[in-house]
């Protein structure tokens, strides 16, 4: 008889690349994890990894298993979600992944007023960047992403995978004290944006491509001087004068003394989204975090300070 939890690790090794992050996202240890991979391969008496320079690959093997592993884990899934059904009240684990102003701004209010009102839902926070979390629900790694776009860059949601809106992040120019945007009084817009030093996310990120993309598209080519993933160290680089960023409201916290907010004409907004398997969408535990999180996202968007109110059970995630 093959295992579950094995066959689970396998799973994780295969959607994460590593036993590491495997290990993370199942609560593990590292070691914990090789060693239910080792008991797989001896049950099976099958190699399912294999050393390649200092992390791991999954033989061919492995790969028909995991195959095997991810339909056995979406019927336990079902199963779940029945039970879970039958009972009304959110409970058991649930997975959350979301990116990094999300898990900053809104997840700790979120996660909190899920713990006060449902004691029997265990909720486990990832920070991962949308273009990663949004596969890796699609795979059954995670079990909720709050994830966001762009205006000019919209988020697809993968097949088998649903999506509900959870609010609109207006973004800022953010440049450093004495800038000649920052005593103008004015929106600026994106057309006035060539010859400025630029500092943003690295390549990959999503913030950086909708940069690229919206400064093209105004006929300039962006010049990047500085790059860091945080948005405190952007605005760090941009209160020594080093350059101006364009960042989110979500998560942002006050400015510094240095440092001005310029709105822009059009202003940029990315959208928020919860996403879920469709194997698990009569999930209580899973409509129930998505109308918590819009219930929560007056209060921490800057734009509409108002205070959240718990939802009610009537309420719709959709």
């Amino acid at each position: 008889m093959l295992d579950l939890q094995r066959l689970r690790a396998l799973h994780a090794v295969s959607v994460h690349g590593t036993v590491g992050a495997a290990a993370a996202a199942l609560g593990y240890t590292s070691s914990a994890v090789s060693q239910q991979i080792a008991k797989l391969e001896r049950e099976t008496r099958t190699v399912l990894l294999e050393r390649e320079g200092r992390g791991v690959r999954l033989t061919d093997a492995a790969y028909h298993l995991v195959a095997t592993a991810q339909e056995l884990l979406a019927i336990v899934e079902r199963a779940e979600t029945e039970l879970e059904e039958r009972r009304g009240v959110p409970s058991g684990r649930l997975t959350i992944a979301a990116f990094a102003s999300a898990a900053r701004g809104l997840m700790p209010p979120v996660l909190a007023d899920l713990a006060r009102r449902h004691p029997a839902l265990d909720t486990r926070l990832t920070e991962i960047d949308p273009h990663l979390s949004v596969g890796l629900v699609a795979k059954g790694a995670v079990d909720l992403v709050v994830a966001h776009d762009w205006d000019i860059a919209p988020l697809p949601a993968p097949t088998g995978v649903e999506q509900a809106a959870v609010g609109d992040d207006l973004c800022d120019l953010l440049v450093p004290r004495g800038h000649p945007f920052a005593e103008r009084g004015t929106a600026v817009r994106r057309e006035e944006l060539g010859g400025e030093r630029w500092i943003c996310q690295p390549p990959g990120r999503v913030c950086h491509e909708w940069l690229v993309r919206t400064l093209r598209t105004a006929g300039h080519e962006p010049d990047i001087v500085h790059q860091a993933d945080e948005n405190p160290t952007l605005v760090a680089l941009v209160a020594a004068g080093l350059g101006i960023a364009l960042i989110p409201r979500l998560g942002r916290g006050p400015l510094p003394d240095g440092v001005v907010e310029v709105p822009l004409d059009p202003m940029p907004v990315r959208h928020l989204y919860a996403l879920w398997r469709d194997g698990a969408a009569r999930r209580p535990a899973i409509a129930e975090t998505v109308r918590t999180l819009r219930a929560h996202w007056p209060a921490v968007s800057a734009h509409r300070p108002h205070a959240p109110q718990s939802p009610g059970p009537s309420q719709s995630a959709q």
